[in-house]
């Protein structure tokens, strides 16, 4: 459940294509009828060595009676490039149960490399990406209007140090029910790796408003049921939003 939890940090705030100034968005983490658990993101405007940026900060931790069982908080930081929307900078740190780990990694696309706080530096595939900025940079650059069901896209990833292919497949358009309103999405699926939680490598949906480009609502298949991330509030420069 530890690293399930890790997984929902991210991809619950990972597409992201907006600009504003100061973006707030929270979701409860649900298994059945059950609140497990809180993620909010906040994403800002910044400078990063001089160049514009975008700083995406993501929080998730357990709450209730998940978090004495598993004692989930995690937080993870992605400085993007705001022109070519590639990382500059990643910080990961995480404490489920006992375990922490904390890894700041720099970005340097011009050379293919990376210095890691835990690996050092290495060579790495052109234009890689992590685990936040991977489903914005999907929408970044591909018109919806021009996939259809079933295509898909494979980017290199760096997650917890090690750089794999991940692939985000476009699935169908369906409109859904929000507590922010009712929405028109995109749904997208991540292939992950399928293990003793999940159900199927292909097993998380991730729905996407058309309009605002954020995610609206995620669905992961476990061997034991569903647990969902269901969006509480989108505020923009502190104003409450409503999805349409």
């Amino acid at each position: 459940m530890n690293k399930l939890f890790s997984i929902i940090i991210v991809l619950v705030f990972a597409a992201q294509s907006l600009s504003a100034k100061d973006i707030s968005l929270k979701f409860h983490l649900k298994f059945g009828f059950v609140k497990g658990g809180e993620a909010e993101m906040t994403i800002s405007d910044t400078i990063f060595n001089d160049r514009p940026a975008i700083h995406y900060h993501v929080m998730g931790k357990t709450t209730g009676l998940a978090n004495k069982l598993y004692g989930v908080y995690d937080i993870y930081e992605t400085y993007v490039d705001a022109e070519s929307r590639l990382p500059v900078k990643t910080i990961r740190n995480v404490k489920e149960g006992s375990y922490r780990r904390y890894t700041e990694t720099l970005f340097y696309h011009d050379v293919d490399s990376i210095n890691s706080s835990r690996s050092g530096w290495r060579a790495v595939p052109n234009d890689l990406l992590d685990l936040v900025s991977v489903f914005f940079y999907f929408v970044e650059k591909n018109q919806f209007e021009n996939l259809q069901p079933g295509d898909a896209v494979i980017y290199p990833t760096i997650n917890a140090d090690k750089i794999s292919d991940v692939s985000i497949k476009y699935l169908r358009d369906e409109k859904i029910k929000t507590d922010v309103g009712e929405v028109e999405c995109h749904v997208l699926t991540p292939t992950v790796r399928k293990g003793k939680v999940l159900e199927k490598s292909d097993g998380v949906r991730f729905y996407l408003a058309k309009d605002e480009k954020i995610p609206a609502f995620i669905e992961f298949d476990m061997r034991v049921g569903s647990l969902k991330a269901v969006i509480k509030h989108y505020k923009i420069d502190g104003v409450e939003q409503s999805l349409r």
